[in-house]
């Protein structure tokens, strides 16, 4: 593979160390995470080069559609650099807010974008990744996806417009993958309305060969198959009973009281939202009700807000050393009850930042055509 630079750098052509590469084929414009060794986890430098280059592929008529994919065989993008996240963390979080105004702007130029965009989310596809992938018009998923926004794991909230796809899941699940950070194959993918497309992973390469030159549509009719079930989608009766409420603990309430079919997974979800940070778990119940009623963008600007206030609050450091960098598994939450988050402390997650808010306009040529999700 050679990678390509559009615009952006000479001294990057050839350099398969990048920790993204471009490339054209044919008239295709391929994208490639190339971080391997950390499932292709984004950094503030990945996403920059991915924003310059997506503008300038779609201005350029040689390039048909774009495709992005991750290097290695464990997935396509495990998210954020949480570990660089943690860092900055210690020393005020400035380049963390950074990063995601520029991964906001990505996210939300792939919603938009003129060209068909296809997203290969074979393997692990979580948090960030879901932001590169699932706002894009052609999705497809495999037999190796594994997808999921486990923010509430780490003391964060769902972003990358993640609270904004879930919150128009089917029912209350959405609501339900969010706050547990539920783990979705292929079939839940679909279901939820984060994919389009299954394609068996042993036929991605001949697939990607033949998106060189036929539109996406037709290259992917001709690998699709017959997708496996969700298990999401039969239990839909106790995640839209249980769920349904705008009160996180009258929800682990409802999921302790469940006694219908269901009822042992109705257990394990309350018993894994109370390990949960509480804090994100109310923060991401009110993200959900809110970005309903959202375009895309407003609710990228309503993660940000949420966003720069767990950087300055306790859970989300607590979160990544218990999760990532100890490892003891045993995060203190503080607060440790979702009795003791109080509502107000809840509403200063939302509420405007004194001149440090989103803006979406900053970057190469803002203004393309009207998001697909609004």
């Amino acid at each position: 593979m050679t990678a390509a630079t559009g615009n952006i750098t000479d001294s990057r052509a050839g350099d398969q160390t990048a920790e993204v590469l471009f490339e054209r084929r044919g008239r295709l414009g391929v994208i490639t995470l190339n971080r391997p060794q950390a499932v292709n986890a984004l950094t503030e430098g990945m996403v920059d080069l991915f924003l310059r280059q997506l503008t300038t592929w779609a201005e350029d008529d040689g390039v048909a559609s774009v495709l992005v994919q991750g290097a290695g065989e464990r997935g396509l993008c495990a998210g954020g650099d949480i570990v660089a996240i943690y860092r900055d963390m210690l020393h005020g979080g400035n380049r963390t807010a950074d990063f995601w105004q520029v991964e906001y702007r990505v996210n939300s130029l792939i919603a938009r974008y003129p060209k068909p965009y296809v997203a290969l989310m074979d393997g692990l596809v979580l948090g960030g990744g879901v932001g590169i992938s699932a706002h894009g018009s052609v999705r497809v998923v495999t037999e190796r996806t594994r997808m999921g926004m486990p923010e509430t794991t780490i003391g964060f909230a769902p972003d990358v417009g993640g609270t904004f796809l879930l919150s128009h899941a089917p029912g209350q699940t959405g609501t339900h993958a969010a706050l547990t950070g539920a783990h979705l194959d292929a079939g839940d993918a679909l279901f939820l309305g984060l994919a389009d497309h299954f394609v068996p992973s042993d036929a991605l390469p001949r697939l990607v060969a033949a998106l060189e030159d036929e539109s996406p549509e037709a290259a992917v009719a001709r690998y699709a198959a017959q997708p496996p079930a969700s298990a999401l989608s039969g239990q839909r009766d106790w995640i839209d009973a249980c769920y349904d409420s705008d009160d996180a603990a009258e929800i682990i309430t409802r999921l302790r009281a469940w006694t219908g079919p269901g009822q042992e997974d109705a257990l394990d979800a309350a018993n894994t939202m109370e390990a949960k940070s509480p804090t994100s778990v109310k923060v991401t119940l009110a993200s959900l009700r809110r970005a309903a009623n959202l375009t895309l963008d407003e609710a990228l600007a309503q993660e940000y807000r949420a966003g720069i206030r767990f950087l300055a609050g306790p859970d989300f450091r607590e979160g990544i050393r218990a999760q990532v960098v100890d490892k003891d598994r045993n995060p203190q939450w503080k607060p440790a009850t979702l009795a003791e988050v109080l509502p107000a402390q809840v509403d200063r997650f939302f509420e405007p930042l004194d001149g440090g808010e989103l803006d979406l306009k900053l970057g190469p040529n803002p203004e393309m055509t009207e998001a697909r999700h609004a």
